[in-house]
């Protein structure tokens, strides 16, 4: 069963590990690697990355990617969205905390930005322009 647009938006708002995909190039299966991101309903998807990695380069070049966030419990849901890159630069310590926020106990986020070498370091934000999403509700 599909999701509501509201629905959707939330659960891509929750800190999920995402599956970033993005096109690879001829007679390559597009590149799907794990990422954490930031979503607030009703705006655009922002990820981190090494600056050099394979990820980045495909994703400044492609334009767009697409990104995958899943649950397998209580109930199996996931939502994916697809858009343009709206916005690349350099990755601040404000999106580096926040998205960091997300996923690590708060005790250890400063020591991992602490870390983190911000010049290293890109962020993509995406327009959500296509969702796909279900939840098999109860099984």
């Amino acid at each position: 069963m599909g999701l509501s647009a509201k629905e959707r938006a939330t659960f891509l708002a929750e800190p999920h590990v995402a599956g970033v995909a993005v096109d690879a190039g001829a007679d390559r299966a597009p590149l799907s690697v794990p990422v954490w991101y930031d979503y607030e309903p009703g705006g655009d998807v922002e990820f981190l990355t090494g600056r050099e990695s394979r990820k980045a380069v495909l994703v400044a070049k492609a334009g767009r990617f697409a990104l995958l966030v899943q649950r397998t419990s209580p109930t199996y849901r996931y939502v994916s969205v697809e858009g343009p890159v709206v916005w690349s630069g350099p990755t601040t310590l404000e999106q580096l905390t926040r998205i960091a926020a997300r996923y690590l106990p708060i005790e250890a986020v400063p020591g991992y930005v602490e870390g983190s070498d911000l010049s290293a370091l890109v962020t993509f934000r995406m327009r959500p322009e296509h969702w796909l999403s279900a939840d098999l509700g109860a099984l």
